[in-house]
């Protein structure tokens, strides 16, 4: 079945309502945020000849009927709360300041072309040690601030000892992840993919490979909106329209902005002369970067879309 003859809805949760619509159809429907209203919703969806169904995720309010339209077989994508907003104002031309309703998720599922995968529960599982490393990053980040401030060499060599810990811990859950992706052979060939592109290092590889399992069979436009990179106008404030990034999954976004300074700087060819024409078209270096970074996101979503290493593209 093609998505032409598929339709799409979106619904819109709240605490204790649930709206539907169907992609481009002006009908609006309300149940109740309840086991009967859920019931009622999941019936209209079936016999309207719904596959797929596009939430933003509201505090944990979508978790109930995510799980009962999972149970009645449909495809489920959950939006991050930025992402439709996101959407809205940059595929649709809304203004910022326009209610999301369930129209606007319909419209915004419809155009998501890749289901959102079933959750792996292999990657589920690696998604705490993951977050773990993040954070002993930032205190070794905090900690050499800290170390910066002080003269006394006796709390100097503290701070020291303490960094020297928690780089060995920072190690370790990386080996640990490595072993974990290396283990699976269908993630360890993702993984490998993903680090054969030039500036990718084995870290923001780890980063793309646990926490976006979606890279692959995405469109550039979605693969840039889930990590939080797509471009879109903010009309409101100073930014006189400027380009700016927001919402998405901040992990990846932090990952690639990481890993976007050295590429455009020494590691990949193709991204140092990209930088080069941004900065010359009079980019600020900031902009450069979030286009590096999202360049390094688009090469990623290719390799592993085609399947074959970075080398040979």
């Amino acid at each position: 079945m093609g998505h032409h003859n598929t339709a799409m809805a979106g619904v819109d949760v709240g605490k204790s309502w649930l709206d539907a619509a169907i992609a481009s159809s002006a009908a609006r429907w309300r149940f109740a945020n309840n086991p009967e209203g859920r019931g009622a919703l999941v019936a209209l969806l079936s016999k309207l000849g719904v596959r797929r169904v596009g939430l933003e995720a509201s505090g944990g309010y979508e978790r109930a009927i995510v799980e009962d339209l999972h149970k009645a077989g449909f495809d489920v994508i959950l939006f991050q709360p930025r992402q439709v907003r996101a959407y809205a104002v940059y595929r649709l031309r809304r203004a910022k300041t326009d209610r999301i309703d369930a129209g606007l998720i319909a419209a915004c599922t419809a155009e998501h072309g890749a289901v959102r995968p079933r959750p792996d529960p292999r990657l589920q599982a690696l998604a705490e040690p993951l977050r773990l490393l993040e954070q002993v990053e930032d205190d070794i980040a905090r900690l050499k601030t800290r170390r910066e401030a002080y003269r006394s060499p006796d709390i100097r060599a503290a701070l020291a000892n303490e960094i020297k810990r928690l780089k060995l811990s920072r190690t370790a859950l990386i080996k640990r992840l490595r072993a974990a992706l290396a283990a699976e052979p269908d993630l360890a060939h993702r993984f490998k993919l993903i680090v054969s592109i030039a500036g990718i290092g084995v870290r923001t590889a780890l980063t793309l490979s646990i926490a976006m399992p979606e890279l692959g069979t995405l469109s550039r436009e979605q693969a840039a909106s889930l990590a939080g990179l797509a471009p879109f106008d903010h009309s409101s404030g100073k930014h006189d329209g400027r380009r700016m990034i927001a919402g998405g999954r901040a992990n990846v976004r932090t990952a690639l902005y990481a890993a976007a300074l050295p590429a455009a700087f020494k590691w990949n060819a193709a991204l140092v002369a990209f930088y080069r024409r941004l900065k010359a078209a009079g980019k600020s270096h900031k902009q450069a970067l979030v286009a590096c970074a999202r360049k390094l996101l688009t090469y990623a979503n290719v390799v592993l879309a085609r399947g074959t290493p970075w080398q040979l593209q």
